[in-house]
């Protein structure tokens, strides 16, 4: 049927270029920005969920970055423990030399005083990114330390970060210390303490060396002509113990390490993984996409052939009633 008013045809036509033209424009929207869900449009509950995830994402970034400075700071405070432990081997060693007749204690007294001199310049040097975990210098360090370790987001959708937790104080007047050197009052270093040689109950109270700015003065373990065997025995069993305390807090800090270590890289797979997540949820699919869109386009064009031809049709009905 033709009418005279209203070109059906025509309009059947134009709202099929339209819907055509709509679609292209969708599909050509996903090509370009390579995402099917870009905004909250598209599906709001997608959108919404990859959101989270992306800020999750960065989150993790975070995370990561802490965690690299975390090691750095174990690797450091392991690196100074494990070398003074080889150290305090050395010392013990000459003591024990000093037991037999006829060898110079002043002599070996010297190498006693260069390797105090080592011990102090290994934990002064111990730091990273100003922290010191072998050197107790200030009042206000703190007796926790607390290393980044990972970034949770739980079931209600709150988040929180966990923390790898050190009481590096310890138990000060104890064998249970973990800094290597403290300078305020001595008790909580494993060089400057007394719990050794009270643990071991010797006659003196035998050190390393006392506290910079400690008010402490314990006998120093060092030899001369009035050093008895006895004496030198006491200051073999406090070294000894002193090394063994040494090599657990050594173990410790690379236990730590190697923890903040596979966490990294867990959190290098975790970020990977919802990644992948999220692109299955929102990336468009571009061999699918671009196919579409060259459909679209020719359907596009035959559209707008079909209505050329409608109008030619009733462009010759016009004149055939002129």
């Amino acid at each position: 049927m033709t009418s005279k008013n209203t070109n059906v045809a025509a309009l059947t036509a134009l709202q099929s270029l339209r819907h055509t033209e709509a679609s292209r424009n969708s599909s050509l929207g996903r090509v370009t920005s390579g995402y099917r869900v870009a905004t909250a449009a598209d599906d709001a509950a997608y959108w919404s969920i990859a959101t989270t995830m992306r800020s999750d994402n960065r989150s993790l970034s975070a995370v990561q970055d802490s965690l690299s400075m975390a090691a750095g700071v174990l690797d450091t405070a392991s690196s100074g423990m494990t070398t003074s432990t080889d150290l305090m081997m050395q010392v013990k060693a000459r003591l024990v030399m000093a037991r037999e007749s006829g060898v110079s204690r002043d002599k070996i007294n010297t190498e006693l005083n260069e390797i105090r001199d080592q011990f102090r310049s290994i934990a002064e040097s111990s730091t990273f990114s100003q922290e010191n975990w072998l050197l107790r210098s200030e009042t206000s360090d703190r007796d926790d330390r607390n290393l980044v370790g990972s970034f949770v987001r739980d079931r209600s959708g709150m988040v929180s970060v966990n923390t790898i937790d050190y009481h590096i104080g310890g138990k000060p007047g104890t064998s249970e210390v973990n800094y290597l050197i403290d300078d305020v009052d001595g008790e909580g270093g494993i060089l400057t303490g007394s719990g050794f040689a009270k643990d071991l109950g010797t006659a003196k109270t035998w050190v390393m060396f006392n506290g910079a700015k400690a008010s402490t003065n314990y006998d120093v373990i060092r030899l001369d002509s009035s050093s008895t065997n006895a004496d030198i025995d006491d200051m073999i069993k406090v070294v000894d113990a002193m090394a063994e305390r040494m090599n657990g807090v050594a173990s410790t800090l690379g236990a730590m390490g190697n923890r903040v270590d596979m966490q990294y890289e867990f959190s290098k797979d975790l970020q990977g993984s919802l990644s992948k997540g999220v692109g299955n949820m929102v990336d468009a699919d571009m061999d699918l996409e671009s196919s579409r869109l060259k459909a679209l386009q020719t359907r596009e064009q035959l559209n707008v052939n079909s209505l050329s031809i409608v109008n030619t049709s009733v462009q010759s009905l016009s004149q055939l009633l002129q």
